[in-house]
């Protein structure tokens, strides 16, 4: 019988009174994508940093290629073969992408030299066979995320990974970016790589994946050929219950309007017309959705309502009130909360405590402190701790440092905050990136919950299927303008995406083109 490729025994880590992984066992085979899921903190990540050599277990033996070995940094790991995609990349957006690729192993000429021509080369050669579309020349901060993923891939493949660890590769990707993906999965394999790929998506491990592992609580509780399995099997295996995925919600019952935009523009990072012109009313008691493609203006439009970015043309009308040029402090005070894309650079400031980004925007207030100056820290804690429990934070205690928490109990802290102040506006951006499923389910209550308590919403969503289950208003967003509004009711998917794609223009309720 052939010996595993990796077999992890026993394998534990302990994390204060956390128990991050309880006795693991995990086998991956030759030539195989091995789909590992599980919730937020399951011990997904922790097990593969551990395989990485990012973390040192507190018992328990890895076995690689037949033999077992000691790993403790991932110098270790690569000089075993093994790399790793992170969910947060990286690499030195100043840099080249030939430059980060061989940053720690440059190849030499002359004994000193930086030989970056041979460099190039060879990482031109690895782009073509996998078909990854890349110029070395090209510098990071010129990508896409898609093509980030894609820099980091052949980073492993270069440094000659024949097992790749692949933790939520998808989470930041467009459709058609983790289609691209997919197919670059299916080449390695061919080549007789193997591929651990942790995901909360099941469409994807059906997609892609030839087994599958879950993990709950630390601990490996099923396995499965995939072939044998559909996605409610999985998610009833990841949560150990039932999940609806289907939102149930009454008709909106809409009432004020509380947000109007008029005929914004707005200018992107580089100085180009991101937002052209574009209009938009907003009422209490109803969920619009902003469908399209990444790149179209989406952060753009978030950031603008949001006041991290300035329109130069337009108004921004929100209660009543002009805020086109008001403070983030001003429109906060007004009623509105941001759930931002990125939770790491706006949503969080990960070195704090988790109490700490709870109250964050709100630490001023006389709920918190004395006359507005000094922090009364066990209200504070109470507060957290409520925050803790209401939306399921796995978290040690209050005062726990940010960064230790999974991405998706990091989304959670930011939901937690943005929702804990009953605001009139909510804009939720990407609101479930990088969250399983049963915190997805949590997530969509949450917003339908806060709609029919009268606040309204405003949700920008990649995932065409959470933008048609939640909304009560569909509207296509493509190339800085608005192109197409239908109801929930009345939407056509295929419709949608034809608008998605530009190809057709939309009319508003007045009949006016947009």
């Amino acid at each position: 019988m052939e010996l595993p490729l990796v077999k992890i025994e026993k394998i534990t880590k302990n994390f204060q009174s956390v128990v991050a992984n309880d006795r693991v066992d995990f086998v991956l085979q030759n030539a195989e994508i091995h789909a590992l899921v599980g919730e937020n903190g399951a011990g997904k990540t922790t097990l593969m940093r551990i395989l990485y050599g990012l973390l040192i277990p507190d018992s328990g033996r890895i076995y690689v290629k037949g033999l077992e070995r000691d790993i403790k940094r991932p110098l270790d790991a690569i000089h075993l073969g093994i790399g790793m995609v992170h969910q947060h990349f990286m690499l030195v957006p100043s840099l080249t992408i030939a430059e980060n690729v061989i940053l720690g192993i440059a190849p030499r000429k002359l004994g000193f030299f930086t030989d970056i021509k041979a460099a190039s080369h060879q990482i031109q050669l690895i782009s073509d066979q996998y078909k990854l579309n890349i110029d070395p020349n090209t510098k990071i901060r010129d990508l896409s995320l898609g093509e980030l993923q894609r820099v980091e891939i052949l980073k492993a493949i270069y440094r000659r990974a024949d097992i790749l660890i692949l933790d939520e590769p998808t989470a930041v990707l467009t459709p058609q970016e983790t289609e691209g993906l997919f197919q670059i999965m299916r080449e390695i394999v061919q080549e007789g790589k193997s591929i651990v790929f942790i995901t909360h998506k099941l469409p994807e491990v059906k997609a892609v994946a030839d087994k599958v592992s879950v993990m709950r609580q630390g601990k490996i509780v099923d396995r499965a050929d995939v072939k044998d399995v559909n996605e409610h099997d999985i998610c009833r295996m990841m949560v150990g219950r039932e999940v609806i995925f289907k939102v149930n919600k009454e008709s909106a019952k809409t009432g004020e309007e509380v947000l109007r935009l008029e005929k914004i523009k707005v200018r992107d990072i580089k100085g180009s017309s991101a937002l052209r012109g574009v209009s938009l009313c907003l009422r209490t008691g109803e969920i619009v959705g902003i469908a399209g493609v990444e790149g179209n203006g989406q952060r753009e439009l978030a950031e603008s309502i949001a006041g991290l970015l300035s329109a130069y043309e337009g108004r921004i009308i929100l209660g009543g009130e002009d805020i086109t040029d008001a403070s983030i402090v001003r429109r906060r005070n007004l009623g509105l909360s941001y759930i931002p894309e990125d939770r790491l650079k706006i949503g969080l400031s990960v070195s704090m405590s988790v109490e700490e980004n709870l109250i964050m925007g709100f630490h001023r207030k006389l709920q918190f402190t004395w006359n507005r100056l000094i922090l009364r820290w066990e209200l504070v804690q109470k507060f957290a701790e409520k925050l803790i429990k209401s939306y399921d934070i796995k978290t040690p205690n209050p005062t726990t440092i940010a960064e230790t928490l999974s991405g998706g109990n990091l989304q959670k802290v930011v939901l937690a905050r943005e929702l804990s102040g009953e605001p009139k506006i909510l804009i939720a951006y990407q609101p479930t990136r990088g969250v399983d499923m049963g915190s997805i389910e949590f997530i969509h209550k949450k917003l339908i919950k806060y709609r029919d308590n009268g606040c309204a919403v405003l949700l920008i969503s990649a995932d065409l299927q959470e933008i048609l289950n939640l909304s009560d208003r569909i509207i296509v967003l493509y190339k800085g303008q608005f192109i197409g509004e239908t109801t929930t009711e009345e939407a056509d998917k295929y419709q949608i995406g034809k608008w998605m794609m530009g190809l057709k223009k939309g009319v508003s309720d007045e009949g006016k083109d947009y």
